[in-house]
């Protein structure tokens, strides 16, 4: 199967879990708007996803893949079967007792860095706390997962570990509608939603043990011991935890220093999850296929094909990610009206919502470009040099949302997460041209720079289009609205493809082998 192909494996699985997440998203804004108690789900959600992203999916995807594959092809499937057994039992044992201290002093955590500004509303406060406890089991059976996830990648199979989110989505799409059905009250859909989250978990959890028995591979729990190989993955997976983290924690900053007003947390979600659309279908797909792959080819040492991969995942994020950018950029309000615009949701919600998403679309293609050089450390072992570069990241959001924040509100936070973004991908990318470890080639330098062209071209036809359709494509019926959006994401998409596939800024049978059964 070749490099686009497995990019688009996954990439089409994660579409499917964001469109469900569109659904999901839509529901809560119809139902709740951007009020007290969408408030407290959104910041309950964001503290076990940050540890799920910290302690979890960064840590795993970066420690346990490389490590995991060094088993395998040094001492078979059962030597494979040991390490994982060993790291599961202590896995096990630091979820159970994480997950205890957690619930004990939860009341603490949310007062100190979940919302700190809840305090000054009791109901919400009270609220945020019930919901994270009962969410907080939501990341152990997550971090189960990313542990299984690992060893199906290490396989080559992708497909089903990147289809289980959309479990999280039916569950709680599920869960919104039979509230609606039944008329219940607010506070009750939102502990409903937070029972569906923990459900979700322990289904993804128990999808991956199938797809894990399914390849043949068997993994036991045992007593839990610190042996060399276990060590060896707390002392990589420590430093790529905090950088696999990293726009989590981003945006945990980002929702204490906004928690004070009221609906601010709730508008970042909704802008967050539609730029999280290109973002898991390019960038996550990209993380995804890139680590086992360029793994193999280190341990091959085979040179040419490291920069080959290197290369084409690239051209393949920014060719699809920077004219993404640019509609979000264009097109902002249109697109959160269409998608979220009705019941509690109003046009003032909309307009502040949109800002956000334009900010954060200055961002995209830096996001991106984070998920194509940060493997590429990761599969030489080293963790330190991303975790450094996390921490410049972290200060930098940190100072540019506490300046912004005062004087343009809350977009000012998703300008200092862009920010933040970018200054990440120079010091990756300034580091690895440093080393020798990535040497963009003149074709792909040549590529970036039309697909740069062609966004801009495409940006300036949305622009004019939108100049004559705009009252309608806010404001007329929602088949109208609809089908104008329609025709003007068609028209971008023609526009640019024709600009970029005569050009030659992608490459034709590239783009062929995504629809094809051939290999190319």
């Amino acid at each position: 199967m070749s490099l686009l192909r497995k990019f688009a494996s996954v990439g089409s699985a994660t579409m499917a879990s964001r469109v469900l997440g569109f659904v999901r998203e839509a529901l809560i804004a119809f139902v709740l708007g951007a009020g007290p108690v969408s408030d407290a789900f959104y910041a309950a959600f964001r503290f076990p996803n940050l540890f799920r992203r910290l302690f979890a999916e960064g840590a795993f995807n970066a420690a346990f893949i490389p490590l995991f594959a060094k088993e395998l092809e040094g001492g078979g499937e059962k030597a494979a079967e040991l390490f994982a057994r060993q790291v599961l039992s202590v896995l096990l044992f630091v979820l159970i007792a994480l997950s205890a201290l957690a619930m004990i002093f939860m009341p603490f955590l949310v007062g100190t860095v979940i919302a700190p500004k809840f305090a000054e509303i009791p109901e919400k406060f009270d609220l945020t706390v019930l919901l994270t406890r009962i969410m907080f089991p939501y990341l152990a059976a997550m971090s189960l997962v990313a542990m299984l996830s690992g060893i199906l990648n290490s396989y080559r199979k992708y497909f089903l570990a990147a289809i289980s989110p959309v479990l999280l989505n039916v569950v709680l799409v599920a869960v919104l509608v039979l509230a609606v059905r039944l008329n219940a009250d607010p506070r009750t859909i939102g502990i409903s939603m937070a029972s569906g989250v923990m459900l979700s978990g322990l289904l993804q959890l128990g999808l991956l043990v199938y797809g894990v028995r399914r390849a043949g591979f068997h993994v036991r729990i045992g007593t839990p011991r610190l042996t060399p190989p276990v060590r060896r993955l707390l002392w990589l997976a420590l430093p790529a935890a905090i950088t696999g983290g990293i726009t989590q924690l981003n945006l945990l900053i980002g929702q204490i220093i906004i928690s004070g007003q009221d609906g601010a947390i709730s508008m970042v979600n909704y802008a967050d999850r539609i730029i999280q659309l290109p973002l898991g279908v390019i960038g996550i797909a990209i993380g995804v296929v890139l680590l086992p792959e360029l793994s193999r080819a280190l341990k091959e040492g085979n040179a040419p094909a490291v920069n080959q991969l290197q290369n084409s995942s690239l051209e393949f994020g920014l060719g699809l990610t920077v004219p993404a950018a640019v509609a979000f950029a264009i097109i902002p309000a249109p697109v959160v009206a269409l998608l979220f615009e009705r019941g509690e949701f109003t046009r003032e919600t909309t307009m502040v919502t949109a800002a956000v998403l334009a900010a954060f679309a200055a961002g995209l293609p830096a996001f991106v470009l984070n998920k194509i050089f940060t493997p590429s450390f990761y599969a030489r072992e080293d963790m330190r040099s991303p975790m450094w570069f996390a921490g410049v990241n972290a200060a930098v959001n940190v100072a540019g949302s506490l300046i912004l924040f005062p004087i343009v509100g809350v977009k000012g936070v998703a300008i200092a997460t862009s920010a933040a973004g970018w200054v990440n991908v120079i010091l990756l990318g300034g580091l690895l041209y440093k080393e020798g470890q990535f040497m963009p080639t003149r074709l792909t330098l040549r590529r970036v720079v039309l697909v740069i062209v062609a966004s801009a071209l495409m940006g300036l036809a949305l622009y004019l289009a939108l100049l004559v359709i705009g009252p309608a494509v806010m404001d007329g019926s929602f088949l109208m609205r609809l089908g104008l959006m329609l025709i003007l994401i068609a028209g971008g998409v023609l526009v640019y493809f024709a600009i970029v596939l005569l050009t030659g800024a992608m490459d034709r049978a590239q783009l062929l082998s995504l629809v094809s059964r051939r290999r190319v």
